[in-house]
């Protein structure tokens, strides 16, 4: 029998799986699951998969590639570049996408009003906008230009150079915009209007 852990895919359905066990099971006083809807606990998941891999290119990637680009005698980065990379990258995009479907829906009816920054949205309304901001990074700015530095789109040198340039200072903005992001989903979680 395969040891379910040796698959990514059985592993996240597990998780699930495990997850909702968890949240119908009688639990002590305090244990009370009834508030966590399905829409904020999808947006809990899809945003960890999407803001966990923006810190690991920002932290650990970006940075490693350098450091292997730069050592003459070391093996370069073509290992990341060609499968971890495209890879992370999937993930990355398409978790930006279920992150922000699954705050719409969160939003539901409010859904204007945080984005008109109406009085009492305005704090879900500012991350909103910065999530939307980032997804608009990811799609228009980060992937077009990383599917060139990773070969899936033909680019000459010089372009591929720009092209990395312009995802890193994308991915950089995303990373810079995702503190007060997580704050204000944090604050309007926790205590502030929403």
């Amino acid at each position: 029998m395969k040891n379910p852990l040796d698959s990514i895919g059985l592993t996240l359905t597990l998780g699930v799986a495990l997850a909702i066990v968890i949240m119908v099971l009688p639990l002590t006083p305090g244990g009370d699951f009834s508030h966590l809807s399905l829409g904020r606990w999808g947006h809990i998941v899809a945003g960890v998969f999407w803001i966990g891999l923006l810190y690991y290119f920002n932290v650990a990637q970006i940075p490693a590639l350098a450091a292997a680009n730069a050592d003459q005698g070391g093996p370069g980065g073509a290992g990341i570049i060609k499968y971890v990379a495209p890879r992370a990258l999937f993930w990355f995009r398409w978790a930006a996408v279920a992150t922000w479907l699954t705050g719409g829906w969160l939003l539901g009816a409010r859904f204007v009003d945080a984005f008109t920054l109406a009085p009492g949205s305005e704090v879900i309304g500012i991350g909103a906008w910065l999530g939307t901001i980032m997804l608009f990074n990811v799609w228009v700015l980060i992937w077009p230009n990383q599917k060139k530095v990773i070969g899936l789109v033909e680019a000459t040198p010089e372009e591929k150079a720009a092209a990395r340039r312009t995802a890193t200072l994308a991915s950089r903005t995303n990373f810079l915009l995702s503190i007060p992001m997580l704050m204000c989903m944090g604050g309007s979680a926790h205590g502030l209007p929403f």
